[in-house]
């Protein structure tokens, strides 16, 4: 580009995602001990850590062998893909930062609501000491909201390879250092690609996401277990959900940015 060369809308965008990738990767290069756990280590029974392996497996398995229907069922899908379609028209037209923004700013819109809704189940779970029961719920807010943004971008979340993504999303989500930095590159592999691995074993990628998932919360949903004070563990659910749609909005628009790319240089051959 030369120097006095105007930058188009879509070199922008992508100039400001890759400064957002970059801040939310380096904030979590190393994980920090809270005093909450601290505090609770050595309380937690040993076999916990695998029945939440199993519980977080189960749901996942669950939702999306039977489950997408009854998700689909708390929000208005059809009306999401019409926005998402004029949203899609006044950016081709325009072709501006505003038009582009639309689609991210609609993402975070409903990243706050699931938010709101993702804490406030927890709370009222961790006031009556449900923990482990809590799993196949947190687990339906985690892909509802992660659904909802594949929508706002165009995106569907039923295929083999939308579900590869969507386990990568929450993989590294909930990541840190440098086996954060290598699922990230996954999904900029997957995301220039549009291909899952040779061998891709659904079932192995979901106790993956399971297992990253479960370690991640094994104080959480132990505190969570203890009435009244399970409500601090059910307040944590919102903590992790923002942390997962932050990162899936980040990657669900870098995802579109690349589509539109592609589609501009394809013009220009």
């Amino acid at each position: 580009m030369g120097l006095f060369e105007k930058k188009t809308a879509l070199q922008t965008e992508w100039e400001k995602l890759m400064k957002q990738e970059q801040r939310f990767l380096l904030k979590r290069m190393e994980k920090k001990d809270t005093l909450l756990n601290r505090k609770l280590a050595g309380k937690v029974p040993p076999k916990l850590q695998s029945t939440l392996d199993m519980g977080f497996a189960k749901a996942f398995e669950l939702i999306f062998e039977k489950g997408t229907g009854i998700i689909e069922k708390t929000f208005k899908k059809e009306k999401m893909e019409q926005d998402y379609q004029v949203r899609q028209y006044t950016a081709d037209v325009r072709q501006d930062k505003k038009a582009l923004r639309s689609f991210s700013k609609k993402a975070q819109g409903t990243g706050a609501k699931n938010l709101i809704l993702s804490g406030i189940s927890g709370i009222g779970m961790g006031i009556l000491g449900i923990g482990l029961p809590d799993i196949p719920v947190f687990t339906g807010m985690i892909l509802k909201d992660i659904y909802e943004i594949a929508i706002h971008y165009g995106y569907g979340y039923e295929t083999k390879e939308e579900k590869y993504f969507i386990l990568l999303l929450i993989q590294g989500a909930v990541s840190y250092g440098e086996k954060l930095e290598r699922i990230d590159s996954e999904i900029n592999e997957f995301i220039e690609q549009e291909k899952i691995p040779e061998n891709y074993e659904e079932r192995v990628q979901i106790q993956r996401a399971a297992g990253m998932l479960s370690k991640e919360l094994l104080y959480i949903k132990f505190l969570q277990g203890i009435p009244i004070a399970g409500v601090v563990g059910g307040a944590y659910d919102a903590v992790y959900m923002q942390r997962i749609t932050e990162y899936a909005g980040l990657k669900y628009r870098r995802r579109y940015l690349v589509e539109k790319k592609n589609i501009f240089r394809n013009k220009q051959v």
